[in-house]
């Protein structure tokens, strides 16, 4: 360590070393705090001696000798050769001048064969006669070549006062400080890891030796055994008032002042005041109070009796409260005692864990919260505590955060919550998707004018959106399709449960999806925004598409990441995982819900990771692995999702399951299950989800063709009839209906609709089903060319069973050779004008010259000169040629 030390400290030793060898004496008194290398530096002190031909004379006081006289004189006397120096006299003659002398005597005696080094550590330890011969000797070997050098803690003086008041009179009496590593120093010692690593080092120890050398011990230089050990053997060394005062200090932490541990011990406030400036001295406490680590304050307490430790943090919970302390200070104290008798001791409890959060110090709120939950005097109480466990629990672990409504529901069935309490259930329980929980909780409110009992003009869900903007029609009630709950039909003006999932009345959906995007531009993911930000995302992606909520649906992931958020990243990634569904993108859906899945803590059912879980089902159902789609569905689900509007994500995918497994009728059941959710909760929206298209398509298994028009026939007359997507996957199955040219032309327009909906897979399927009936009305080479863009499109989605039921056998080898070899360089399409553009894509999508026309509303003519010229800056010889990955520029989306 001494190649760390500062070059004023080496500079001196090697001073005087080089002064006793040519026979000047020499006195130092080394300072410093504990664990700061004194001893050490008396080592080094001796190695150098030793190297340079002196003779070295060790000792140190020690606690348990300081009450034995001449102690440190008999250590002396037995570490120098055999006879140098005299025994000690009796202790009749021990404090006589003669004895000193003869002493001194036989030193300078000894230095006149070689330079002689004398070394004493912990001179605050050396018994009082010891000391008066060492002042001795200090004074009557000035013209000899001896070095006496002594160590002493800088925090812990002995007891007589005479030795240093008389040592820094003599005239070749010099001092050294010894001071804790700086970081430079650190950074030197640590030398093999980065910059951060290092500077850790150097907060964690405080620049103290010993402390470092112990973290560099332990496992990754964490906090460990070692760490902990150097830390009580600091406090060992430190005297018995400190090493005792250091418990109080570990007990009050940063409300550790000379006051205040003079009031929880007993203890003199100047000697409290000397113990706090030794540990921070040492490094092992901050400069604002409390140990510089909590694994140092760890080892402390854990060497407290324990049925001890108890009251002291009870009394140190009420001197705090007395003080004035912090809540969080406070609140500390109370959870370490386990202590809530205090009439006080719920609300601050509360407000501390809310300081916690609001902080992001999840554990230690959550710690404060159930022990508020414990100290709760009644149901209502215990019910707004459990809610705010909830939510806490919500940001890390789904399932736990709906584990802790189960209590308070428990508590509603006997009639023991206030409308208060009721409320914020409600909005909990919105919030987690438990719609049918929900209002049951709001059947307790009962008046019928949908107010708080007892409190007029408050609405038990007011609070529930923070994005009133696009619910404000949900605020007057559930959606106009299927009405409101019938428990809640009644002429009630508070906002349904489901109102947090409802999009927005067809007059508002424009102002909506401009209002979602501008909230969530200037929306921080926090506690209150994690449902809103939510709610906003699935506005974008049921009514805007999900190109648009993609990017927002990864920003909120990545948020949530960085916070070390899982819970509210399962939200998010759950959302971001059904919006590359609805893109096509099978495998990142799969790959992200997965995700999601298996970072999930613990091993309870979720109602929100159900949901997840359906969504992976239903993407490994279209990749065509039934087998994985099933291990998936087979895990077992709370019974509270029955409930939930998750519930409607589990059954589709259920339903799908059975529908690919040829067991039709369950899965009809399954879609129609959905259907009753959908209406009985406000929420049939086909943009949402289909289930009419679901049903009809199992209607159709089972030969029911004339049940499955209706259903078809029923979804194109809702307000959603008119989105590509919904109206594309309707017309797809209800061409299956139609006579083949009937059934050409339904699939024309179903591709159409389905390209504009940015779903790669769903228009696969049509562009499928699109080729096969052109080769059923004698359209083979045009049929060749849909089939062929189809496969591609499949095989991008992740598809591979419906590659094989579009072109059963083909690789893509022989089209991707041909494409490398005949493919048209970016730059030329990239010359495509934008007219060009859209012609050669619709014509890539298997229509005719004569449909493209009509389409876009110009001649054959027209369409004949844009290909001619498509041709001719690609390069090819025609529309067979045209390559089947030439992607839709802006305005083809329009």
């Amino acid at each position: 360590m001494l190649l760390f030390r500062r070059a004023e400290e080496i500079s001196l030793l090697d001073a005087l070393l080089s002064g006793c060898a040519s026979g000047n004496s020499g006195l130092l008194l080394v300072e410093g705090a504990v664990g700061c290398g004194k001893s050490e530096f008396l080592e080094t002190a001796a190695g150098q001696a030793e190297i340079r031909g002196g003779i070295v004379v060790r000792a140190i006081g020690t606690a348990a000798e300081q009450g034995r006289p001449l102690g440190v004189l008999r250590q002396l006397a037995a570490d120098a050769p055999a006879g140098a120096l005299p025994a000690p006299p009796a202790p009749h003659e021990a404090d006589r001048v003669e004895a000193m002398r003869a002493f001194a005597a036989a030193v300078r005696e000894l230095s006149a064969a070689a330079p002689v080094v004398i070394l004493v550590d912990d001179l605050h330890h050396v018994d009082e006669l010891s000391r008066r011969y060492l002042l001795h000797l200090a004074r009557g070997t000035r013209q000899a070549g001896v070095l006496l050098v002594l160590a002493e803690s800088a925090h812990e003086h002995g007891d007589d006062p005479l030795l240093s008041t008389e040592l820094i009179r003599l005239p070749h009496f010099a001092r050294l400080r010894l001071q804790r590593l700086a970081p430079e120093a650190v950074r030197a010692m640590a030398a093999d890891r980065t910059e951060t690593e290092a500077d850790r080092l150097y907060e964690v120890s405080g620049g103290n030796p010993l402390l470092l050398r112990a973290l560099l011990q332990d496992p990754q230089a964490r906090p460990g055994d070692c760490y902990a050990q150097a830390v009580l053997a600091c406090l060992h060394r430190s005297g018995p008032a400190t090493a005792e005062l250091a418990e109080a200090i570990a007990v009050l932490d940063d409300l550790a002042t000379p006051a205040h541990l003079a009031r929880l011990t007993g203890a003199a406030e100047g000697t409290a005041a000397r113990a706090l400036t030794a540990l921070e001295a040492a490094g092992l406490l901050a400069p604002g109070g409390g140990f510089r680590h909590p694994a140092a304050r760890a080892a402390v307490l854990d060497r407290t009796d324990p049925a001890d430790r108890p009251a002291l943090h009870r009394e140190a919970a009420l001197l705090a409260r007395a003080w004035g302390a912090p809540d969080t200070a406070v609140a500390a104290q109370l959870l370490a005692a386990r202590h809530t008798r205090e009439e006080w001791a719920l609300p601050v409890l509360r407000s501390a864990a809310d300081q916690h959060i609001a902080d992001g110090q999840l554990d230690p709120a959550v710690a404060l919260l159930r022990l508020a939950h414990e100290a709760c005097p009644d149901d209502a109480l215990r019910a707004e505590v459990s809610v705010r466990l909830s939510t806490v629990a919500g940001r890390t672990d789904p399932a736990a955060a709906e584990h802790h409504l189960a209590a308070p529901l428990a508590a509603v069935a006997g009639g023991g919550l206030d409308p208060h309490a009721l409320g914020s259930l409600a909005r909990a329980l919105a919030a987690q998707g438990r719609i049918d929980a929900a209002v049951d909780v709001l059947e307790r409110l009962a008046p019928a004018d949908g107010r708080r009992a007892g409190v007029p003009g408050e609405d038990p869900l007011d609070g529930l959106s923070a994005f009133p903007q696009w619910a404000a029609s949900a605020r007057r009630g559930a959606p106009a399709e299927g009405g409101p709950h019938p428990a809640v039909r009644p002429a009630r003006a508070a906002v349904h449960p489901a109102a947090l999932w409802t999009l927005p009345g067809e007059a508002e959906e424009g102002a909506a999806v401009r209002t979602a995007e501008l909230f969530l531009r200037g929306a921080t993911l926090a506690e209150g925004t994690v449902e809103p930000v939510a709610q906003a995302l699935r506005t974008l992606l049921y009514l805007d598409g999900p190109a648009r909520a993609l990017p927002w649906c990864e920003e909120f992931v990545r948020q949530a990441t960085q916070r070390g958020a899982t819970g509210w990243r399962a939200v998010f990634a759950g959302l971001l995982a059904e919006a590359r569904l609805r893109t096509g993108d099978l495998t990142g859906a799969a790959d992200t819900a997965e995700e999601v899945l298996r970072s999930a803590p613990g091993r309870r059912g979720s109602i929100l990771l159900s949901a997840v879980a359906g969504t992976l089902a239903r993407a490994r159902i279209a990749m065509g692995r039934p087998e994985e789609a099933a291990a998936v569905l087979s895990r077992p689900v709370p019974a509270e999702l029955a409930g939930s509007v998750h519930v409607l994500g589990h059954l589709r995918a259920r339903g799908q399951y059975a529908l690919a497994t040829s067991r039709f009728h369950a899965a009809l059941g399954d879609f129609l299950d959905i259907g009753r959710h959908m209406k009985r909760w406000g929420l049939d929206r086909p943009r949402v989800l289909p289930w009419r298209t679901d049903a009809a398509e199992a209607l159709l298994r089972l030969g029911e063709a004339h049940q499955a028009e209706r259903f078809l026939a029923d979804q194109l007359t809702t307000r959603d009839a008119s989105d590509p997507w919904v109206r594309g996957t309707s017309l797809r199955l209800r061409a299956s209906l139609r006579e083949p040219r009937e059934r050409q032309a339904m699939l024309a327009g179903a591709v159409d609709e389905l390209r504009r909906s940015g779903d790669q897979y769903e228009l696969a399927r049509a562009m499928g089903d699109f080729g096969q009936v052109l080769r059923e009305v004698g359209e083979p080479a045009r049929a060749a060319m849909v089939d062929r863009r189809a496969w591609h499109l499949a095989k991008e989605s992740g598809a591979e069973a419906l590659c094989v039921k579009i072109l059963p056998g083909h690789t893509g080898e022989e089209d991707e050779a041909q494409e490398a070899a005949e493919a048209p360089d970016a730059g030329l399409v990239a010359s495509l004008s934008e007219s060009e553009r859209r012609v050669a894509l619709l014509a890539v999508h298997g229509h005719t010259n004569r449909e493209i026309a009509k389409k876009l509303f110009i001649t054959v003519s027209t369409v004949e000169q844009h290909l001619t010229r498509v041709y001719r800056k690609l390069n090819i010889p025609g529309r067979q040629a045209l390559p089947a990955d030439l992607r839709p520029g802006v305005a083809e989306l329009v």
